[in-house]
């Protein structure tokens, strides 16, 4: 089998660069290869689902400021036979709050964000007591808010990307890759697990969380690695005033759900691997304090569910990993290495390496700091006071 493209992992990522491949060149054949079609593992689905501007880097906050709109109208865009393409998008806006000796830095990214044209609002603690009655501000030194933003449905938003980039004539091979064939710096074909082969001119590896075993086959290490994270759907005894999605600095991310909330507290310290084995203490032992301490409402809370999912970490900085280069290949690209703010930024990323692969160059957005020049510099290019 030949085609001019093949992409390497159907979840929204994947599906994303599909659909804008076949957007801006429907002559381009492009095939998406994902093992499990039913996506009963992957990280797309088991996403919290924020969408978010509040970021440090102008890379980060550009991304946003492209997908977030495109969420916007999504359901448009992406109907099929006149049926809207639901994501659930809430606007509810983001808080982050952060401890005094955190202020200046809040401060700094506040500035860039404003002036990259972001709508976020500065919050002293009396302002941010007033607008939030239930909150303990007490050891706090300041808040952004950004009303504009918000949260949606993770599974709607890869289905939307999956059906429209299919409808666009993107063909969905449900295979799994087991090697390469390479000759010097190209990669010639993929070679899949039931015996075929596909041949092509560019390669994208939008595995996710497997992304590094992607590159394993091909003779190479990054530093992306699978991290457990889990979303925790809980429910308060006591009410609280209407919030928007929330992260605080013990790294504390909840949002309202239903007639709950959902969210958890990821840590870096998790040991990396495919891990998706529940610990049940971890609620009551790490989530629910850091709840009960912001929250007073929170000392009734029973957690009702907790899903385990897996972040594609990129334990150099943080960021993706976008465009060709990784040891020496011109036509094998990688869009990984997300650390949770993939679905966010779908949209961007997706745009960002269809106008690489068909035009040699971005456009849109200006993605080159996040290619693999930075690794080979050792010059990491971390979020600040941001995760």
């Amino acid at each position: 089998m030949k085609t001019d493209i093949v992409v390497i992992g159907g979840g929204a990522i994947g599906a994303a660069v599909a659909y804008f491949l076949r957007t801006m060149d429907a002559s381009a054949s492009v095939t998406v290869i994902e093992r499990d079609p039913t996506y009963n593992l992957a990280s797309t689905p088991r996403a919290s689902g924020g969408v978010r501007r509040l970021f440090s880097l102008p890379e980060n906050i550009a991304l946003s400021n492209y997908s977030i709109p495109f969420f916007d109208d999504f359901a448009e865009t992406m109907a099929l036979d006149g049926v809207p393409a639901d994501i659930g998008l809430k606007k509810n806006g983001y808080l982050f709050i952060v401890p005094p000796s955190s202020r200046e830095m809040l401060k700094q990214n506040y500035d860039t964000e404003l002036g990259m044209g972001c709508n976020v609002v500065w919050l002293e603690p009396e302002e941010l007591k007033h607008k939030f009655p239930s909150m303990n501000v007490s050891d706090l030194g300041a808040a952004v808010h950004s009303p504009d933003d918000g949260w949606l449905d993770p599974h709607s938003v890869l289905m939307g990307f999956r059906k429209k980039a299919r409808a666009l004539g993107a063909v969905f091979v449900a295979d799994e890759v087991i090697g390469f064939d390479r000759n010097g710096s190209t990669v010639q074909r993929v070679k899949l697990k039931s015996g075929g082969a596909i041949e092509a001119d560019h390669f994208v590896n939008a595995a996710g969380a497997w992304a590094k075993d992607i590159c394993e086959m091909l003779g190479f290490k990054v530093p992306i690695e699978p991290l457990r994270r889990y979303e925790h759907y809980f429910e308060s005894e006591d009410p609280i005033e209407p919030l928007p999605y929330l992260k605080d600095p013990e790294r504390l991310a909840f949002r309202p759900e239903g007639k709950g909330y959902s969210g958890g507290v990821p840590t870096l310290a998790e040991p990396r691997g495919y891990n998706f084995e529940i610990d049940h203490d971890y609620f009551e032992d790490v989530v629910w304090p850091a709840l009960a301490h912001r929250f007073p409402q929170f000392e009734k809370t029973k957690c009702k569910n907790t899903l385990p999912g897996l972040y594609d970490q990129n334990d150099f900085d943080g960021n993706v990993i976008i465009g060709p280069g990784a040891d020496g290949l011109a036509n094998f690209h990688l869009l990984a290495g997300f650390s949770g703010h993939g679905l966010m930024h779908a949209p961007g990323c997706g745009r960002a390496m269809a106008e690489l692969l068909l035009k040699g160059r971005y456009e849109t957005l200006d993605l080159s700091r996040f290619g693999w020049q930075r690794l080979l510099d050792g010059a990491p290019l971390p979020e600040r006071g941001i995760i």
